[in-house]
């Protein structure tokens, strides 16, 4: 011991004194050795981690260079130290020892980090957060030696001695050593570079090159904020993701987690005598429950995303070890302040240490904040692409209890209540633990008192558990009325023509509204609880502390509150604020979440198809039982049958009998109970229904595969494309409609057939894709696509049809009823057997000749399809002259214009809600904060009050004037959050309404060139945030203004002077803001822009999911999913994860800060003059200053990305709108049209302004009980008129001409919703006249079938046929004066068709018909056929006159094999 110092800490020398110092022991030992302990005992973990996580080598950088050079400076100079010593100071060395074993230490210690730089070097580490704190730990210790060496220098100056030398070159290597280390420090602020020929991604997100520093305080982002504040930003701006951001790699990771916990579904009706449930099948559906609540998601998510996580969760814990010291410093302060003859360096020394902690605590908890917005990013992500994923291997049953509206909710509403689960989840573990720290402390301040605010917050928390409880119950409430609204809109999206068809748009309005108002009054209730909830938290802190003050005071006369017992109290009360109000919000948010993930499990473990069901060996029909979706026992039974490569197979039935089940079970997309299916090659499908993707012609008909330019070309040609191709403005680059809104029905089919035959498949299954085309044009198809001589000639074909013409060339025809093949063979084999099918082909092959011999039972003209698809659309859709459209890609993206949010947003909000409303919240928002500050200045002055005796006087009376000033602060808090709720609610019914009745009113136009996700992303996440987002985000910033101008108050009321500071900390505060906001709002845009393509592409998925199975193109389609979740990231990224927050949040902290270092240090000045209390008060307030300013970034950065909702929402007002649907001063009888005549006048059509008109000069007077075809509505009118009886329609109202026209349009299209709903939306029918038109629809029996009959919820369990039929029933239940059959019967069998035409004939004789037919020998009888041609009227007259003139019509007739 005699060789070593002791390091004997002197509180005489350093504390208890004016001038503190540290002895040269201490010095020397340490602050030399504490930051090489803390290196050498990081360096093996480090390097572990090194060792882990490396990634390639990086070059020796000029930076590196650098680092490497002062690091061998460092170490030269602990060496040359070490001889100094040794040789010069030898005869010390018996005394101190250790003053030579210093710089040995130090100067190895460089070494193993000039090591560490190599090792990083090689494992590819560009910042090292290691080494920069090392190098951060040496310079701060060694500021203290810097400042002694300083001091002897100076004195050895200002002394004369003979022998100076020695000292100046200890001196000179000193100050070397501390200048190397602060450079040390200044390089390990920068990355270093990336290694060379590593591929970087285009536009990379720079926090990859960021230092150590740079990702603390968020410097990377700079770039981008200033690049937003100068010009507006546009997607090609954004950075790429991060590789563990991306889709691919959190997908890739999650779907291997997720499957193995993944068990199969078992249900009841998989046990059957022969085949009971296994003896393990308990246990499994044990699993499968656990799996269906949402658990096992949640673990399968805590798996992958946890150890990130909890690195945040580390962050927060290190944010609340500062949080509580600062009131401990607060105290040490406040006692400074008492004490007259304290040294002012202690004052300084704890202004500084706030300062310095609150910068700690600012740090780690945007660090904290970083980490959980990052993990909720990815948790998004993660839970998108499984539901995508699932969504593409639904069964059917599935599929009809999963809509597609339900499923854009879950990725949409229920992903966002997951990432505030993760942002708040650790609130609910550690805010009890913050209460019982502040609880702690607060007993050692006033003993036993400290109970009456455990015993308030125990009475708080009972009351925020029941309100959470009935909130969460009301969430499901109010989710559930969401669901039902946003599946009625996608169904009204999806049927929209058949709503203006019908002048409907009333009944679904009101529908819409029902739920609406539902959803509301659920809302409603749950805000007053909210309410309540706030009220109560935001006053907790003054009631804990009335209630710890008041029992303290009251208990003993001889307690006295002084200025350190308030103050630190009330800092300890305020930090118990946050978990007190962060507790309810998180057990609220964990509520949601789990509602959410039960939503989630329960659609992740719905049925899905077996891979099994096919295999892939030489094809083979094996024994099916099918579900029946109406018949409760349809079954494929007994089927047994193999064909051969190169069969034409057709599939024959009634409406019901199986023939689209059969294909669908070939595909695998059945439940299979025995026998089995085997195919070999490659696969092809046609469904009975195209579907079309939102994507060009030639996108569709590719499918994904590359384009051959001949055999492109070929298949266009034999699918009759090219001549429409030559009508679409751009060709086949044409981008088609969503569900193909700008194509007929026949233009779709052939579509839909043209991407089946361009795949070259072997084997194709085709459910009646010719029902939708023109006669001759299917002729023309089956020739030279499906026929003996067509493309497909040696390919397998199985054809589901009704088309009788076709038969004869099939090598096989099944005839399929009730599910089971009732007979098999060619057609020769059927006919020679003379059973029920050679029966019904006599029947209506005779029925064809004789409707060549009766053509004069009435005058019914017939228009060719393709043609005449436009002649009457102005009879059902008229839409404005001035609408006009890009003539090739017109789908509009719905992108605001990119400026920063408009004062007339927040203009259009507040004016919705009303100034009634806005003016009592202003003036309560001004009252509870002067009943706040009034309370706290009392407190202020009773601390301040002498003690007279041992105690203080009249504290009855000062108790009760601050509980009276609290409690009427509690009461205007409740009374401002209620007032913006029920604004806010307000508000949002209103915008609500006016949305609604926009796209309503808006013409078919608008629906083709917008996408259903667009607008349902209005529906659903826009109103969302207008209903919930915007006011929340009032409520606090509104609340956290008013505080932050209260605390201003205060801190100019104690310290005056300190205006000369906050004056320009507020210039810079809103100069950093403008900044933020420019950017922020535009990323917001970008953000919602880029959200809805996600809502369109898994509709599409939803709607084609059979289609892509097929095809075997799921992966494309994972792909492009996982491609648009990715590039919404990429301005989700710096968004919605708060990097922007962050950002700003940081450096506005700082700022607030730096009023905590200026009230203190103003406090420390004014010491003499400034009593405790009030001294007490300011410095308290300020340090809310931090917390209250981010609560207003966050809070209005959520109003100002939110406010622009109501931007998207009223952008629909400016729109072109149809005409109005009633007029007021309109005469017209209710009997009108009484005649039916309609006339065109030198009439003219186009498709879009700009484009040639698709019908030219037509005049045409159709005479009573005539019959006008209609079909479209997507079409301008460009000159002439329409006149139906006299009447010229463009003078009425939409719905006094629609409600007077009945049209049965060629795609069926039902709505959810009951059988009777369906028919009759407005209930203006007696039960008999329904039963009466279903039983003329020949639906009668089948409704009689159904268990609850009209009020039978139909969905989607209705086969095509049967909607066909359903739709002619509506028409029936009408039967106006005028009827348009567009292809009415295309999706019927022929018997099924003759039944309807003789009802058609029988119910409306005495109406005007205009009929768009396929099956020419359904309007042989009729007296009139009109013929067209590029837009004219080529032939008009009796079938019979235009079968003589041997023109086009007798050409379409021979093609069919009627003449």
């Amino acid at each position: 011991t005699n060789h070593l110092c002791v390091v004997a800490f002197d509180w005489n020398q350093t504390w208890y004194t004016h001038t503190p110092e540290l002895s040269d022991c201490f010095q020397h030992t340490v602050l030399v050795w504490a930051p090489c302990v803390y290196l050498w005992v990081c360096t093996p973990f480090y390097c572990l981690h090194l060792y882990c996580n490396g990634q390639s080598r990086l070059p020796l950088s000029p930076l590196c260079s650098a680092k490497l050079l002062l690091g061998f400076f460092l170490a030269s100079f602990g060496f040359v130290e070490f001889f100094y010593i040794l040789l010069e100071r030898n005869q010390e060395l018996h005394r101190h020892l250790v003053f030579l074993l210093s710089p040995v230490i130090r100067s190895l210690t460089v070494v193993l980090a000039m090591g560490l730089i190599q090792w990083e070097r090689a494992r590819g580490c560009r910042s090292s957060v290691v080494l920069f704190l090392y190098w951060l730990l040496g310079v701060l210790c060694s500021l203290v030696p810097l400042r002694a060496n300083i001091q002897l220098a100076v004195e050895q100056v200002r002394e004369v001695t003979h022998t100076p030398e020695p000292d100046i070159v200890h001196h000179l290597a000193y100050f070397s050593c501390f200048a190397l280390q602060l450079a040390q420090v200044f390089l390990s602020c920068f990355a270093d570079q990336a290694p060379p020929g590593k591929s970087v991604p285009k536009n990379a997100c720079p926090v990859q090159d960021a230092s150590f520093l740079s990702k603390i305080l968020f410097w990377w982002f700079s770039g981008l904020v200033i690049k937003g504040y100068r010009t507006p930003l546009q997607a090609e701006d954004l950075w790429s993701l991060r590789e563990e951001d991306s889709s691919e790699k959190i997908l890739s990771d999650l779907e291997e987690e997720w499957t193995s916990h993944t068990v199969p579904n078992y249900s009841s009706r998989d046990a059957t005598p022969h085949h009971p449930i296994p003896a393990h099948c308990t246990k499994l559906q044990k699993l499968q429950k656990e799996q269906s609540s949402g658990f096992c998601l949640l673990r399968t998510l805590a798996r992958n995303f946890g150890p990130y996580f909890l690195s945040g969760t580390l962050c927060l814990v290190v944010h609340d070890a500062f949080m509580f010291s600062i009131p401990q410093v607060l105290s040490l302060l406040l006692g400074f302040i008492r004490e007259d003859d304290a040294p002012l360096w202690k004052g300084y020394f704890y202004a500084s240490l706030l300062f310095l902690f609150s910068c700690l605590q600012s740090v780690f908890n945007h660090q904290y904040m970083y980490s959980c917005f990052s993990v909720g990013m990815r948790v998004k992500t993660a839970v998108m692409g499984l539901v995508y994923r699932k969504s593409l291997v639904l069964t059917s049953a599935a599929r009809r209890t999963c809509t597609v509206g339900e499923i854009v909710n879950l990725v949409s509403a229920d992903t966002q209540k997951l990432m505030d689960f993760v942002v708040y989840f650790n609130a609910v573990w550690l805010a009890p633990i913050e209460v019982a720290l502040c609880l702690f402390f607060l007993w050692q301040l006033l003993g036993p008192s400290a109970l009456a605010g455990i015993t308030t917050v125990i009475l708080i928390f009972p009351l925020n558990g029941f309100i959470a409880k009935k909130r969460s119950k009301l969430q499901e409430i109010q989710m559930k009325y969401m669901d039902g609204r946003i599946k009625l809109m996608n169904e009204i999206l999806n049927g929209i023509k058949i709503l203006k068809f019908y002048a409907w748009e009333k009944a679904f309005l009101e529908q819409v509204l029902g739920y609406r108002e539902k959803e509301l009054r659920a809302l409603k209730k749950s805000q007053i609880l909210y309410s309540i909830s706030i009220a109560s938290f935001n006053s907790s802190s003054f009631l804990i502390a009335f209630s710890m003050f008041g029992v303290y005071v009251l208990i003993d006369d001889r307690n006295v509150l002084d200025a350190q017992k308030v103050f630190v109290s009330m800092a300890l009360i305020n930090i118990l604020k946050t978990p007190l109000s962060q507790l309810p919000f998180a057990m609220s948010t964990t509520m949601q979440a789990v509602v959410s993930l039960k939503r989630l499990g329960k659609f992740l473990c719905q049925e899905e198809l077996k891979p099994d069901s096919v295999s892939r060996d030489p094809l083979k029909l094996g024994e099916f039982h099918l579900r029946g979706v109406y018949r409760h026992n349809t079954a494929f039974c007994r089927i047994s049958v193999r064909i051969p490569r190169g069969t034409l197979v057709a599939v024959v039935g009634h409406v019901g009998s199986g023939k689209s089940s059969l294909l669908s079970a070939i595909l695998g997309e059945t439940e299979r109970r025995s026998g089995s299916v085997a195919i070999k090659g490659s696969v092809a499908y046609v469904p009975q229904q195209a579907w079309i993707q939102n994507a060009t012609v030639q996108d569709n008909v590719l499918f994904g595969w590359d384009r051959k330019k001949s055999w492109y070309h070929r298949v266009l040609e034999a699918c009759a494309l090219l001549p429409d191709l030559d009508i679409l403005p751009a060709g086949d680059a044409t981008e088609i409609g969503e569900k193909g809104l700008n194509l007929s029905g026949g233009q779709k089919q052939r579509v839909s057939l043209a991407r089946a035959v361009y795949r070259k498949a072997d084997l194709y299954l085709l459910d009646d894709p010719l029902s939708a085309v023109d006669a001759h044009v299917g002729q023309h198809i089956f020739e030279k696509v499906i026929g003996p001589k067509g493309m497909l000639r040696d390919k397998t074909r199985v054809m589901a049809t009704h088309g009788m013409s076709f038969l004869y060339h099939a090598d096989l025809i099944l005839v399929l009823g009730d599910g089971e093949v009732t007979e098999s063979g060619s057609y020769q084999e059927l006919m020679s057997r003379d059973g029920a099918f050679a029966d019904f082909v006599r029947t209506f092959s005779h029925s064809e000749t004789e409707n060549l011999r009766n053509r004069s039972r009435s005058e019914q003209p017939f228009v060719n399809h393709d043609q005449l698809h436009t002649l009457v659309s102005p009879l059902a859709l008229r839409t404005p002259r001035s609408f006009s459209q890009n003539s090739q890609m017109f789908v509009s993206l719905g992108l605001s214009a990119p400026n920063q949010v408009k004062l007339e947003l927040y203009v259009e909000y507040f004016r919705t809600i009303g100034l009634a409303f806005i003016v009592p919240i202003l003036f309560l928002y001004a009252f509870q904060q002067a009943a706040s500050l009034a309370y706290s200045y009392w407190l202020s002055l009773w601390a301040d009050e002498p003690v007279v005796n041992g105690t203080q006087l009249n504290t009855d009376m000062k108790l009760g004037v601050y509980g009276a000033l609290g409690f009427a602060q509690g009461i205007a808090i409740f009374g401002t959050t209620v007032a913006i709720s029920i604004g806010g609610i307000m508000a949002s019914r209103q915008l609500h309404l006016e949305l609604l009745r926009n796209v309503l009113r808006s013409p078919m136009s608008f629906f083709e060139a917008t996408p259903s996700g667009n607008l349902l992303n209005r529906f659903a996440k826009e109103i969302d945030a207008i209903d919930c987002m915007i006011p929340d985000g009032l409520k606090m910033a509104l609340g956290y203004v008013f505080k932050l101008m209260e605390v201003c108050v205060i801190v100019l009321l104690a310290t005056p002077f300190a205006a000369v500071i906050m004056l320009p900390l507020a210039l810079l505060y809103a100069f950093v803001q403008s900044f933020y906001v420019a950017t922020s709002c535009q990323l917001r845009r970008l953000e919602s822009v880029s959200r809805s393509p996600i809502y369109t592409h898994f509709n599409e998925t939803v709607q084609g999911a059979s289609v892509i199975r097929a095809f075997g193109e799921q992966r494309r389609f994972v792909l492009e999913a996982d491609r648009r979740v990715d590039h919404n990231q990429s301005s989700y990224f710096p968004l919605l994860t708060s990097r922007v927050s962050r950002w700003l949040a940081v450096n506005l902290e700082f700022l607030g800060n730096g009023i905590v270092l200026s009230a203190a240090v103003l406090s420390v000045m004014g010491k003499d003059t400034l009593s405790p209390g009030i001294v007490g008060l300011a410095v308290s307030h300020s340090l809310q200053v931090t917390g209250i300013l981010s609560w207003i970034v966050r809070s209005w950065t959520d109003v100002e990305n939110n406010i622009v909702s109501v931007e998207r929402v009223k952008e629909y007002a400016d729109t072109p709108k149809e005409a109005e649907w009633a007029l007021e001063d309109s005469s017209l009888s209710p009997s009108w049209p009484q005649a039916g005549t309609i006339e065109f006048r030198d009439y003219g059509l186009q498709y879009r302004k700009g484009l040639e008109l698709a019908l030219k000069g037509i005049s045409l007077h159709v005479h009573e009980r005539e019959k006008v075809n209609g079909k479209g509505g997507k079409k301008i009118s460009a000159k002439g008129e329409i006149y139906i009886d006299g009447i010229n329609i463009a003078e009425l109202g939409l719905h006094d001409l629609r409600s007077r026209i009945t049209i049965i349009p060629q795609d069926p299209v039902l709505f959810s919703g009951s059988l009777r709903m369906n028919l009759d939306p407005f209930d203006a029918y007696s039960d008999e006249e329904v039963w009466k038109a279903l039983e003329l629809a020949h639906l009668k029996n089948f409704v009689s079938g159904l268990p609850d009959k009209l009020n039978y919820e139909l969905a989607c369990t209705v086969f095509l046929g049967q909607r066909q039929l359903v739709c002619l029933a509506r028409a029936l239940l009408r039967k106006t004066r005028i009827l348009v059959l567009d292809e009415a019967t295309a999706a019927v069998d022929l018997e099924t068709d003759a039944l309807i035409q003789s009802t058609i004939r029988s119910q409306f004789e005495d109406c005007a018909v205009l009929t768009i037919a396929h099956r020419l020998n359904t309007v042989m009888d009729y007296t009139k056929v009109i013929v067209m041609d590029k837009g004219h009227i080529v032939e008009m007259d009796s079938p019979s006159n235009l079968i003589a003139q041997s023109g086009q019509f007798y050409r379409m007739c021979r093609e069919a094999g009627l003449v």
